[in-house]
């Protein structure tokens, strides 16, 4: 496993967090009742950049057992293929080209279909969302609102989507996603006003910052979920990425979110692989990361960010190398991470989403 290149900013939360490990073993001894299966997928991509993938059918072989529920979701941009920038060479990934990506609003209709393919005993097992939409456009809530009458009794959030990401918000066509853009608050609104689960990526950082520069989207994103303390929100990835690393403080920024009344709707989730790299960097980082978790054992939910995957082995890769984290936890608190917390925001939300859509049906 590739080490992080600054595990001290990962683990910089104070000798307390550490201290806390132990009496957080004991303060969450208490059981939970066990779900089956070995984790539930609360961030999965079934298809790419150029919306193509695995069926959803196959993707059921590749769960078997061990995945008994799992989100469903499309990538909601699109890579153009631009003739004259890659030639004959036709780019998969949005590191693969210079071209623009734009906004792919048919990967609702696409995941709603395959979902609705399924028996009804494999439909449970799945909770799609929503993700063709600019969060840029006024009219993005408007989307959402068509998808959910479009087609009731399917979806249970919006997301994946993105605000600031490396690499990729620069490169969509159009205006550029904001935190303090408007249409952003009524996508929110809406989602709160549903009940739909809400997962959010925003990185915590821009690449490369200069030292000492403080991170401004801290303080947007904050803000922004504050305004909508309704909505149930989980924050991708604790906003790290690929280039983007753990701010100074990570973990005791996050630990001030954590405690904090007015942010107690949101969560984060700890999916990707680049996000591993940092938690299971060393001994400390896992130590210190196990810590908060068991701290916060309700706030955190387990993901693979998979795209897509060929077989099994690809799709458990990530839960595999979580394993030394997955060991410091407690018991109670491990369940609830890698079933609990999830079970706990799809089941509310399949409810709320059901009860909105019948209520507004024919409007």
């Amino acid at each position: 496993m590739k080490k992080a290149k600054q595990p001290g900013a990962w683990i910089s939360i104070s000798v307390f967090a550490l201290i806390m490990l132990s009496q957080a073993e004991k303060i969450n001894a208490q059981s939970t009742t066990k779900l089956p299966g070995l984790f539930y997928d609360s961030h999965f991509h079934l298809t790419n950049y150029v919306q193509e993938g695995i069926t959803v059918q196959r993707f059921l072989q590749i769960m078997g057992n061990d995945v008994q529920r799992s989100t469903l979701f499309g990538i909601p941009l699109q890579q153009q293929w631009s003739y004259g920038n890659s030639g004959n060479f036709a780019p998969t990934y949005y590191l693969a080209s210079d071209a623009p990506l734009y906004y792919y609003s048919f990967t609702d209709a696409f995941i709603a279909m395959a979902y609705k393919a399924l028996p009804a005993k494999d439909q449970v097992k799945f909770d799609p969302m929503i993700t063709g939409f600019n969060p840029a456009d006024m009219y993005a809530a408007d989307h959402i609102r068509r998808v959910l009458k479009t087609f009731p009794g399917v979806f249970s959030g919006i997301g994946e989507f993105t605000i600031h990401k490396e690499f990729v918000s620069s490169k969509i066509s159009g205006e550029v996603s904001s935190l303090i853009n408007p249409a952003l608050d009524s996508v929110l609104s809406l989602a709160a006003e549903a009940g739909l689960v809400v997962l959010l990526h925003n990185d915590i950082d821009m690449p490369f910052p200069k030292p000492g520069q403080k991170p401004y989207l801290l303080e947007q994103m904050g803000s922004l979920f504050r305004r909508h303390q309704n909505a149930t929100i989980i924050w991708a990835h604790c906003g790290l990425g690929r280039i983007v690393r753990p701010v100074k403080e990570q973990l005791a920024m996050l630990e001030d979110a954590l405690t904090d009344p007015q942010l107690k709707h949101v969560s984060i989730d700890i999916s990707w692989s680049e996000v591993a790299k940092y938690i299971v960097a060393t001994p400390e980082t896992i130590s210190a990361t196990a810590a908060l978790i068991n701290r916060f054992p309700d706030r955190f939910l387990f993901g693979t960010d998979e795209v897509s995957p060929a077989d099994s082995k690809a799709y458990m890769a990530v839960y595999n190398t979580y394993q030394p984290l997955l060991e410091k936890l407690t018991e109670s608190a491990r369940e609830k991470v890698l079933k609990g917390n999830y079970a706990r925001l799809f089941d509310a939300a399949r409810i709320k989403v059901r009860a909105w859509e019948k209520a507004h049906a024919g409007n």
